[in-house]
Order: C-alpha cells, then structure tokens, then sequence
C-alpha cells in the first residue's frame, strides 16, 4: 500500500522554500550545523543532509516506475505528432473473407497463368474471352453515411429506412475488347408488370422477373 501523503501542494512548495533558506544560510556560513538548521526552518533533517549531498527535490526527478527513458519518450511522442499528419479516420467497409483470401499474388498468378494455357490451347480469340457479374442488391436499405447537422445536436442523426426489402440482380458482361452486352436485370415477381418507373431505364436495358430476384435456369 503505497504511504498516505498528507501534505498539499502548497505545504510542499513551503517547506522547499524553506529547504533552500536553510541550504543558503549553511553554504554562507551563517548556520553552521545542519540539525540546528533543520531545527531552525522545522524542516526533516534526513531530508536537508540529503539535498545538501546533491539529493534533487523529488518534483523534479524522473520516477523509477517508468518503462521510457526520456530520450525514448521523446522520440515516441515527436513519432505520433508526424504520425498524426498522415493518417486520418474513415469509415470502414465490410469483405468478404473468400475474396481477401484470393488477392495473395501467387494466386492469382497462377489462375492467370492458367487462362493464358488455355487460350493458346484452343486459340480463343480476345472478342470472345467475357467476364460476367452478378452482383444482388435490396432495394430499401439505408448505409450510414458523414451528414452535415448543428453542431449543438449530441445524438447521431437518423435516416429513414423504407420497409421494402425485395432482392434485385444485375448481371453485366463485358469482353476483352472492351464490347459489352446489354444490361439484364431481374426483379423479384410473380407476373411481369411494366410500371412507370420503368420508363427511367435505357432503352436497350432488359429487364425481367423471376420468383426471389435471383438468376434461375429460366
């Protein structure tokens, strides 16, 4: 248990005062005993032996419990301010673990390695090598996302998230040459409806239905 301190920062400064009066009086010669200086300023006469010995006021010495020496801690604080110019906060966004898995560049090398085989193999021309996406999406879902609010306003600001949940699929194909096929989309419905909203949509769009919004053999 670490000992009761019953001084203030006020009885400390005081009796350093009186430290250094009486350290002044002994070096000048006008007390000449240390006890009867240390009576004299009613100060703790261990503790004048030891300043006069070139024992430095505990304030102004560096604790023992630290891990740091000052040098260190000098050079870590001057390495987070240089830190701190070039780093910045942003928000963060989900992936998934299969795909941070293929981004190793030994893998994905060899996969192209692979391709090249192939082609040479069969002497597949680039207008016909595609790649195709089938990225889904539900319509209705919110992201949170940086606003501009009053700066007097304490909770996070809400946005509204509408109730429809249904799923859409978007599904893009473009070749080598830089052709691409007309872009097919697939809502989720039981019959096919053409509604208004539709009429927003490029011309040479496709668009079609299947029972969950998903790609099915249809």
């Amino acid at each position: 248990m670490p000992p009761i301190r019953n001084k203030n920062k006020k009885d400390l400064a005081e009796q350093e005062g009186q430290i250094l009066l009486a350290i002044s009086d002994l070096q000048n010669g006008r007390i000449f005993r240390v006890a009867q200086a240390a009576r004299i300023y009613s100060i703790p006469r261990a503790t004048l032996r030891d300043r006069l010995n070139g024992t430095q006021q505990r304030s102004q010495v560096r604790a023992n419990s630290h891990k740091l020496t000052q040098c260190e801690e000098e050079s870590l604080v001057k390495w987070i301010l240089d830190l701190d110019k070039q780093i910045e906060s942003k928000f963060s966004r989900k992936y998934n673990y299969e795909r941070a898995k293929c981004e190793d560049p030994k893998i994905i090398q060899e996969y192209f390695d692979r391709v090249r085989e192939v082609i040479l193999q069969y002497g597949i021309l680039p207008e016909d090598i595609y790649n195709f996406d089938e990225p889904g999406f539900a319509m209705g879902l919110c992201a949170n996302a940086k606003v501009i609010t009053g700066s007097d306003r304490y909770a996070r600001p809400k946005l509204l998230q509408p109730g429809n949940r249904e799923w859409v699929t978007a599904i893009e194909a473009v070749n080598s040459i830089g052709w691409a096929l007309l872009s097919y989309i697939i809502f989720k419905a039981k019959k096919y409806t053409r509604l208004g909203w539709f009429e927003d949509f490029p011309d040479d769009w496709k668009i079609n239905i299947s029972d969950n919004g998903w790609m099915d053999d249809r």
